[in-house]
């Protein structure tokens, strides 16, 4: 069985990781292919797809998992280490989007989505569900504890975030409208608590993912400092 020294000892036999990274490339590929089939006309105008911040942490999940299946393939320590930098940042913002799109929908679907253009479930699945679901299983069986502070967690997703709103003003001065139904009903200040709270579920998503990777492969040491923002690991 042939294993890797940047990846978990016990669980990084190179068939399993690429299975993993395979099927998960799979299901994105899956996801971008339906794009064509969305009616919502929010998709149209600059920016296209890319104005939702589900289809930018999709594409950020694709690479991440593309560069592990070249890992894979290669056997390349810096490419192992660049597809778990990657995967800081694409982790979190999976679960933001899980969190976030559920959350609403479950309140009222007229926030993420105009009436009458809903996805069926599966493909809602594929897009706010399964990225999620394959970065945390990449990274609880297959991955070493993610390094990242919490100081440094807060600041890069505060980062993502922020960035992501400059973005959708952007295309909002090109366009006229949102993509997403919500951001049109928040004055500004309403939209500021909106990115300080998502990047607050970013960073508390981090600190939750170190704690079960700490108890699922019984590293006390990561469980323990999941929750001390000066701790490493």
């Amino acid at each position: 069985m042939t294993t890797n020294a940047m990846q978990k000892q016990l669980s990084s036999s190179r068939s399993i990781s690429t299975i993993l990274h395979v099927v998960g490339l799979l299901f994105f590929a899956a996801a971008f292919s339906w794009l064509p089939n969305i009616t919502n006309p929010l998709h149209d105008g600059f920016g296209g797809s890319y104005q939702f911040l589900t289809i930018i942490a999709l594409t950020l999940s694709t690479i991440t998992f593309l560069v592990g299946f070249l890992a894979d393939v290669s056997l390349s320590a810096p490419l192992f280490a660049l597809k778990n930098i990657f995967s800081i940042c694409a982790t979190p913002l999976e679960m933001l989007v899980t969190i976030l799109y559920w959350s609403l929908r479950a309140i009222d679907k007229r926030f993420v989505v105009p009436p009458g253009h809903e996805l069926p479930f599966i493909p809602d699945l594929g897009f706010h569900a399964m990225p999620g679901i394959m970065l945390t299983l990449d990274l609880m069986l297959l991955s070493p504890p993610l390094t990242i502070k919490a100081y440094g967690a807060m600041t890069l997703d505060s980062a993502l975030i922020f960035l992501y709103w400059g973005w959708v003003e952007y295309c909002f001065s090109l366009n006229g409208w949102y993509p997403y139904p919500l951001l049109t009903q928040l004055s500004t200040w309403q939209k500021l608590c909106l990115c300080l709270t998502s990047a607050a579920l970013m960073t508390s998503s981090t600190i939750v993912l170190k704690w079960v990777y700490g108890r699922v492969n019984g590293v006390e040491e990561v469980k323990k400092g999941a929750f001390n923002p000066t701790k490493i690991d």
